[in-house]
């Protein structure tokens, strides 16, 4: 296939705003980030956000990377699906199904200055802090936990790493059962906001062709990744967690403080 063919299938395939070469970098990117993701629990998602916002139009980022988000971790949990932890499923969905609602229609509008802060200073404290009887946690506070997180999501769309700094104290001990659970959970709060961007009327089907080549790309990312998580050890998982964790906290601090710095 020659440029100008190329051209003329990507003008076809492809909406406005969104040029072939660009879209082709974006579908590796979704390889590469999503078997970040299915090793480590996270990274890969503000990863994503970040490339599609240097090649995307503003207004589909946000609901196009929800859908690819949602593929993505569905697919994981799907593929890790033997470890996601079924003991929680009840209070952390009823739990996020409330938050979502609650985020949806609040009027709370933090600038960024003040919430991005304190949510890497939050994910900080639970990276390198074991609470005392999280690990504990009964259903009633496990839904609070949740319902919170998906309220933060809504309204600042920073829900994995404070979703996987959650997890990890609830299982301080099983990587896997924190990876596969991570995705699921994920699932569902990326589901309830395609719902909501749904609902409030985005055009997705103008972007199926390359969502469907994303997630299709962001799948097979999630088999390799899954294959470096199973041979893994335990210690060597949960120190490099604990950096990757660390590194998104304290981008969360900088854009917050210093939202000019690249």
């Amino acid at each position: 296939m020659n440029a100008a063919d190329f051209a003329a299938w990507g003008a076809l395939l492809l909406p406005d705003g969104l040029a072939p070469g660009a879209a082709l970098l974006l579908v590796v990117a979704s390889f590469f980030t999503s078997a970040l993701t299915a090793a480590f629990g996270m990274g890969g998602g503000v990863a994503m956000l970040a490339a599609m916002g240097m090649a995307m139009p503003v207004a589909a980022l946000i609901p196009v990377h929800g859908v690819v988000q949602l593929g993505s971790n569905a697919g994981r949990a799907w593929h890790q699906r033997a470890h996601v932890s079924t003991l929680i499923a009840k209070p952390f969905l009823i739990g996020s199904l409330a938050g979502a609602l609650i985020g949806a229609f609040t009027v709370l509008n933090l600038p960024d200055s003040v919430m991005k802060p304190l949510l890497g200073l939050f994910i900080l404290a639970t990276a390198w802090w074991k609470i005392p009887g999280f690990d504990r946690l009964q259903g009633a506070g496990i839904a609070v936990g949740s319902g919170i997180i998906a309220i933060l999501s809504m309204l600042v769309g920073a829900s994995g790493p404070m979703l996987s700094a959650f997890f990890a104290q609830l299982f301080p001990d099983d990587r896997k059962t924190l990876v596969a659970t991570h995705a699921a959970g994920m699932s569902i709060h990326h589901g309830l906001k395609v719902v909501v961007f749904g609902l409030a009327g985005f055009a997705f089907w103008r972007w199926l062709p390359f969502i469907a080549a994303m997630i299709a790309s962001g799948h097979a990312g999630t088999v390799h990744g899954s294959r470096l998580l199973a041979r893994m050890p335990e210690h060597s998982f949960r120190s490099a967690f604990k950096v990757l964790l660390t590194a998104l906290a304290l981008n969360l601090i900088r854009e917050g403080v210093w939202p000019s710095l690249p």
